[in-house]
C-alpha cells in the first residue's frame, strides 16, 4: 500500500468515528474519562447512564462569535442559550468537568449580560431563575476549583452583580442582545414576571383568575435568597467576610419576607402572592421546594412542606414529582401537559436536594429510584428508545403538550440538556448513594443500600481518582491518594493504592 493511499484510509477513519460539530471535529464520547458505575439489582439503569453521557456529548456545541465556544446546548434551537437550562445542566457536566463544558457555559451569560460582550446567540430569557451561586458552588465541591470562585466572585464580581442586575430589571426593558420580552420585576414584597420567565412554560399557577402580571412569584423571590445564601458561602470560603456580611443580610431579608408574606401556616405551604392584596394563590407545585433548598423554612416548617413529597395526591407516588399538585383541577392525568403535571428532571431535581438539605435522605432517594425506572422502563419500552424533555405523571412514557392553536404534540427527544440530571446525577447521588463528594474535604459519603455488586469506577473529585466497589460485605478501594470515604455514617480511611475494608 502505497503512503498516499494510507493517509487518505487514515482519514477516512478518523473522519467516520468523528462528529462535525459547526466546523469542529469532535470524536467519539471520551467514555474512559467518565465515571462508570456498577450497579447489579438494575443493570438497565447503567444502560440509561451511558445514553446520557452519549446523548449530552451531542449537545457540546461550537459557535463562533460568542464568548465561550465550546458550550453545553440545551437541544432546542442552535441559535439560542437559555439561563436556567445551563444552570442545570452544569449540575452533571461537573463529573466529568475536563470534558463537557458545563460551568465554562455559564460564562456566555455572565460576558454577555453584565459585561456587554457582543454575542451570536440569543439569550432567550434573561430573566430566567438566578441561581448561578448555587451552581458554582456545588461544582467547586466536586473540583475544588478555587480559580474558579475567584474568578466569579471577587476578579469580575459576576455572582454579586447578577444579584443586583435582577433585583434592577424593569417590564418591557430592552437589553443590548436578541431576546424575548423581560417580564421580570421587583415590585414592594415581591417580583412581577411571567409563566415562560419563571421556566415553567404553562403551569396553571397564573390560571385561577390572576395573571402572571398580577403575582409575586414566590420562586423568584427563593432564588434570589438561595442566590444570596451562596455568594455569602463563596465569600466566607475565600476569607472575604466583607461580602458574606453584605448577603447575610439580603439573605435575611429575603427569608423574612417569605415566611411573613408567602408561608400558609394552616396548609404547611409557602404559596404565590396576588400583588393587588397579597393573598395566597393556592396553587402548589414542585417549585415551593425552591424555599428548601434556600433553607428558608425552619424544621417544623420544612417538616410539613417534606410531607407533600411523599403523598401520592401531590409529587409523590409511583411517578413522583409531577409539576402540580394531583388534587388541582389543572392537573392532566394523563399527558402531563407540559407543566400541567409533566415530570421535569430540572425540578426533580431541584425538590431532591432541597429534601436533603433537611436530612430528609430516605424520601429523598425513594422518589429518585422511582423516576429513575420510570425513565428507564420509558428507555426500555417506548419508541424511540431515548431520553425525553418531561415524562407523563402516570405512565412509562414522555409528556405531551396539550395546544390550544395546534395539534397535540409530544415533548422532544434526545434531550440531555438537563434530563440528563436522572441518569446521571441521581443515579449517582440517589440510587447509588455518593450523596456528598468534597474535594476540598478530601470526603466521599457514601449511603450504600442493599448487598449486591455496585459502586463507582474512575470517580474523579479535586486531584483524586478513585474506584469504589462493594459485593455484600466487601469493599474494595483504590485511589491515587489519601481520602476519607464515609459508608452510612462509618469513616474508612483510603491509603494511595489498594484498600479492602469489611463494611
Amino acid at each position: 500500500m502505497n503512503i498516499a493511499k494510507s493517509i487518505v484510509l487514515f482519514a477516512l477513519a478518523f473522519i467516520t468515528s468523528s462528529t462535525f460539530v459547526q466546523g469542529q471535529i469532535k470524536g467519539d464520547l471520551p467514555k474512559h474519562r467518565l465515571p462508570s458505575p456498577i450497579y447489579s439489582p438494575e443493570p438497565s439503569f447503567v444502560d440509561l447512564y451511558w445514553k446520557a453521557w452519549e446523548l449530552a456529548w451531542d449537545r457540546v456545541t461550537y459557535q463562533e462569535g460568542v464568548p465561550q465556544s465550546p458550550y453545553m446546548d440545551e437541544n432546542l434551537w442552535e441559535d439560542t442559550i437559555w439561563i436556567w437550562d445551563t444552570e442545570f445542566m452544569v449540575l452533571f457536566c461537573r463529573y466529568a468537568p475536563d470534558v463537557f463544558p458545563g460551568i465554562q457555559s455559564l460564562d456566555n451569560f455572565y460576558k454577555c449580560i453584565l459585561d456587554k460582550y457582543p454575542t451570536s446567540l440569543r439569550i432567550q430569557h434573561p430573566d430566567n431563575p438566578p441561581f448561578y451561586s448555587w451552581v458554582e458552588w456545588e461544582y467547586y465541591k466536586m473540583t475544588g476549583d478555587r480559580d474558579r470562585l475567584q474568578k466569579v466572585l471577587i476578579d469580575n464580581r459576576w455572582l454579586q452583580r447578577h444579584y443586583q442586575w435582577f433585583d434592577s430589571l424593569k417590564i418591557g426593558t430592552k437589553l443590548h442582545f436578541e431576546h424575548a420580552p423581560i417580564l421580570l420585576q421587583k415590585e414592594g414584597i415581591g417580583y412581577l414576571w411571567g409563566n415562560i420567565q419563571s421556566g415553567m412554560d404553562n403551569t396553571p399557577r397564573t390560571s385561577d383568575a390572576i395573571s402572571d402580571k398580577e403575582m409575586l412569584w414566590m420562586d423568584a423571590l427563593a432564588q434570589q435568597a438561595l442566590s444570596a445564601l451562596y455568594i455569602s458561602r463563596i465569600a466566607k470560603e475565600l476569607g472575604r467576610e466583607d461580602i458574606a456580611e453584605e448577603y447575610d443580610s439580603l439573605y435575611a431579608d429575603g427569608k423574612r419576607l417569605l415566611n411573613d408574606y408567602y408561608w400558609d401556616e394552616t396548609d404547611g405551604f409557602y404559596y404565590d402572592l396576588n400583588s393587588s392584596d397579597n393573598t395566597h394563590i393556592k396553587v402548589r407545585t414542585p417549585a415551593v421546594y425552591w424555599t428548601m433548598l434556600a433553607e428558608v423554612p425552619d424544621r417544623e416548617q420544612a417538616s410539613r412542606v417534606a410531607a407533600f413529597a411523599a403523598d401520592s395526591l401531590e409529587f409523590g407516588g409511583k411517578y413522583p414529582w409531577p409539576t402540580v399538585s394531583r388534587r388541582h383541577h389543572g392537573y392532566e392525568p394523563e399527558t402531563g401537559d407540559y407543566w400541567r403535571g409533566g415530570i421535569w428532571l430540572p425540578t426533580a431535581y431541584m425538590s431532591t436536594k432541597a429534601l436533603e438539605a433537611y436530612g430528609y435522605h430516605d424520601l429523598a432517594d425513594e422518589n429518585a429510584l422511582k423516576l429513575l425506572r420510570q425513565m428507564d422502563e420509558t428507555y426500555r419500552t417506548y419508541s424511540p428508545a431515548t431520553i425525553w424533555e418531561a415524562y407523563s405523571p402516570t405512565a412509562p412514557r414522555p409528556s405531551e403538550h396539550l395546544w390550544t392553536y395546534k395539534p397535540r404534540e409530544r415533548v422532544r427527544p434526545d434531550f440531555c440538556g438537563w434530563s440528563a440530571l436522572g441518569p446521571i446525577s441521581l443515579f449517582i447521588e440517589n440510587v447509588l448513594g455518593f450523596h456528598n463528594i468534597d474535594a476540598q474535604a478530601r470526603l466521599v459519603e457514601w449511603r450504600k443500600k442493599g448487598d449486591g455488586n455496585q459502586g463507582i469506577r474512575n470517580l474523579r473529585f479535586g486531584d483524586t481518582i478513585t474506584d469504589i466497589v462493594a459485593n455484600g460485605s466487601k469493599l474494595t478501594v483504590s485511589s491515587n491518594q489519601q481520602y476519607t470515604l464515609r459508608v452510612n455514617g462509618k469513616n474508612y480511611k483510603v491509603k494511595k493504592g489498594n484498600n479492602k475494608f469489611k463494611i
